[in-house]
């Protein structure tokens, strides 16, 4: 019978038509934190690494037959974690302990009654395994919103799903799609506890992940480079000049460089990642080399920010 019912599921897949739109997606990140967990066999996570969240997200969803337009992510959590991506809103809840999950249940099903109501988008993929969710899915699904429900690999069975944890079996139900994310996606989200470092940045400033300063400090030296050996001797000098009695650098140096920084890593610099770029154009202009491997927390001279 199980060998039956999985070949079923195949052959479903396969006739799937592909669906298109824009969508976005409603998050609850105690559950995907838990859910995480149950993939990431001996890594021990608490909090969600949302740096590459919106692409296994767009995957998982591409394998459900759903090539949409992720166009926004909304997070709700009782918890900051010190990063703000773009294209990603933080909802602030109570915590589950205090109110049972009420303030979750509350804010998010009144963002999916709006964007049903205003008809904002196609397609809505909800991350929860909250059974009190499911007249506030259907609502949405009667106005016509295409309402898909986040899961792992356990809900390619769902006569066992039902079996083991109705609650949530009745929710993935109730979907118009189940989008299942790979255990693998799920490991490589989840991290561990937020380091004391990152608690202690200014509010509004943001970081880029401890793991990943090394690959941005190349890939920042790579394309400065580049641009460097692209410039006329001209420009090269009245640079050098402007930096030897500024600690700033050009407005129109400072954009065109985030602008290739933007189109390079798909992304938009963090603060702390400005700051690098800036070093070590000072370094690549001054011939003193790139930028050491000091930690990006230490006192950098404040540039402009032009917000690319």
């Amino acid at each position: 019978m199980k060998r039956e019912y999985f070949s079923s599921f195949k052959h479903d897949r396969r006739s799937q038509e592909p669906r298109t739109g824009h969508c976005i997606a409603l998050v609850d990140a105690r559950f995907l934190v838990w859910l995480a967990q149950q993939s990431a066999h001996g890594v021990a996570g608490e909090m969600v690494n949302r740096q590459a969240l919106m692409s296994h997200l767009s995957q998982a969803m591409v394998q459900a037959g759903l090539e949409v337009d992720l166009v926004r992510v909304y997070w709700y959590t009782d918890r900051a974690d010190g990063f703000f991506w773009d294209d990603q809103i933080v909802r602030w809840v109570q915590t589950h302990d205090v109110d049972g999950g009420a303030s979750m249940l509350r804010t998010l099903g009144q963002d999916l009654a709006q964007l049903a109501q205003n008809q904002a988008v196609d397609h809505v993929l909800i991350a929860t395994d909250d059974e009190r969710f499911l007249s506030d899915i259907d609502a949405a699904q009667l106005r016509g919103l295409s309402v898909h429900v986040l899961a792992d690999e356990s809900a390619r069975n769902m006569p066992q799903m039902m079996k083991s944890d109705p609650g949530w079996g009745r929710v993935l139900a109730q979907a118009d799609r189940r989008v299942v994310i790979s255990a693998q996606a799920l490991t490589e989200m989840l991290q561990g506890k937020l380091p004391a470092s990152l608690m202690a940045l200014p509010h509004g400033a943001t970081t880029a992940p401890a793991e990943n300063l090394d690959e941005v400090r190349q890939v920042i030296t790579e394309v400065i480079t580049a641009w460097w050996d692209e410039e006329p001797e001209d420009l090269r000098e009245d640079l050098r000049d402007a930096l030897q009695v500024s600690r700033g650098v050009p407005q129109e140096v400072d954009r065109q460089l985030l602008l290739r920084m933007r189109q390079r890593l798909t992304r938009a610099l963090s603060f702390n990642e400005k700051k690098l770029l800036r070093e070590v154009l000072r370094n690549v202009v001054m011939g003193t080399g790139t930028a050491s491997a000091g930690p990006l927390t230490q006192s950098v001279p404040a540039d402009i920010d032009n917000g690319a």
